[in-house]
């Protein structure tokens, strides 16, 4: 019997909420989180906003020890899996722990602790660098930290590809439940990178809005006065399961995945494809997997930046890929309310994506005030639409010319696909 992988636990931690509740109420209400930024001092830099994670307890979670031992990037990872193992009632039903595996990425993985221990190696010596500098840095230990914490021993490793980091590990999860390497797969992505080192890297690259005045309207995908993303930080950890084991312990199933696409660009170090032939390809494959046709899909959950190069390619693919039927499809971009969370976009994406087709309701891009006659797509804006589609798709693009795009569709349990 064919394998199929569905949705039955989401967490997260944003600049919209701490929770997946308050997250999704958040966005339909269009808040948003931008704000000037509060971690440290940006008063001399170019670029003073971003999305930050506001009220974020890690004691909540973790114990003193266990917080000093982990950067800002693991906690946030972790404490969206606890969220999310909790949602789908994983742990009440003692599954087989080596059929669990975990693949979780960071676009950059722990910047904070670089910075810091770069410093008390350039103001002390290599002797005061910490032991646990390792460790708490390499993206990879955000899955190893979530493993460890339940006992998971199935697939385990860590995915970078930039900004479609989280998307790539969630369709590589999605591929080993379906090649039969797990029963469940715990997923997406976490971010923590707002710090000085990050901001003026993306800054002076001019990849970042300027809207330091107006920092809640400086994200504004698909408009024509648009200047550059704003940074995120956050995590969007999912559930997947294969279907007869969620049914046999009676799991809640948001949504069922129905195909993954992945390409290159193999054209530039940050810009995009100027025809959207790499994002177009990975539209076209996760489509096809899906074995729906293109007009069964009603909803785009858009990689949407709100950069110039970026919302004009990726409406060009988008029309590539549909052709006429691209005008009839409901598109959004959810980072003109939380900003670019990087590696952990898909991840948040993801989940909006999942809630979209569970809820009937069609988040907003907000901002969108002058229309860009290159970006000419419904890009609902400004106010949610409450309409039911069958199937959706959340794309995300990364430097280097890396994209993924994960397929979902409303569960049925007795569809072929």
């Amino acid at each position: 019997m064919e394998r199929r992988v569905v949705v039955t636990g989401m967490g997260i931690i944003s600049p919209l909420g701490n929770d997946v509740r308050t997250f999704w109420s958040n966005l339909l209400h269009g808040k948003s989180g931008i704000d000037r930024i509060s971690s440290f001092d940006p008063t001399d830099y170019p670029v003073r906003i971003a999305a930050e994670v506001r009220n974020f307890d890690p004691l909540a979670y973790f114990n003193p020890k266990d917080v000093n031992r982990m950067d800002r990037v693991t906690q946030f990872g972790l404490a969206a899996a606890m969220q999310a193992v909790r949602d789908a009632h994983l742990m009440e039903h003692n599954p087989n722990l080596d059929r669990v595996g975990v693949i979780v990425g960071s676009g950059i993985g722990g910047i904070s602790t670089l910075e810091t221990q770069h410093s008390v190696f350039l103001q002390k010596s290599h002797r005061f660098v910490s032991p646990l500098f390792i460790p708490m840095m390499i993206p990879d230990i955000i899955p190893g930290q979530i493993a460890m914490e339940f006992g998971f021993c199935g697939p385990n490793y860590g995915v970078t590809s930039a900004c479609a980091t989280a998307s790539h590990a969630i369709g590589v999860a999605y591929r080993h439940i379906l090649c039969g390497d797990a029963d469940v797969m715990i997923t997406g992505g976490a971010e923590a990178s707002i710090t000085p080192l990050s901001l003026s890297g993306f800054a002076n690259m001019k990849a970042l809005s300027r809207r330091n005045e107006t920092p809640q309207a400086a994200s504004r995908p698909f408009d024509a006065q648009r200047d550059g993303f704003v940074m995120g930080e956050g995590a969007g950890i999912i559930v997947l399961e294969e279907l007869e084991h969620a049914l046999r312990r009676q799991a809640s199933i948001y949504a069922e995945v129905v195909g993954y696409g992945f390409s290159a660009d193999a054209y530039h170090l940050t810009a995009p494809h100027p025809e959207g032939r790499g994002a177009a390809l990975a539209l076209e494959q996760a489509i096809q997997m899906s074995g729906l046709p293109k007009t069964a899909f009603g909803y785009i959950n858009a990689h949407g930046t709100s950069t110039p190069l970026n919302d004009k390619n990726e409406t060009i693919a988008i029309k590539t890929v549909f052709g006429e039927w691209a005008y009839q499809l409901h598109i959004s971009s959810t980072k003109s309310m939380t900003g670019h969370l990087l590696g952990a976009a898909g991840g948040v994406e993801f989940i909006a994506t999942a809630l979209t087709l569970a809820h009937g309701i069609i988040p907003p891009t907000t901002n969108y005030e002058y229309p860009d006659p290159e970006c000419d797509l419904n890009y609902t804006p400004n106010a949610p639409i409450r309409k039911q589609v069958t199937a959706a798709l959340s794309n995300n693009f990364g430097f280097g010319g890396h994209n993924a795009v994960i397929a979902l569709k409303v569960f049925d349990k007795i569809a072929n696909n």
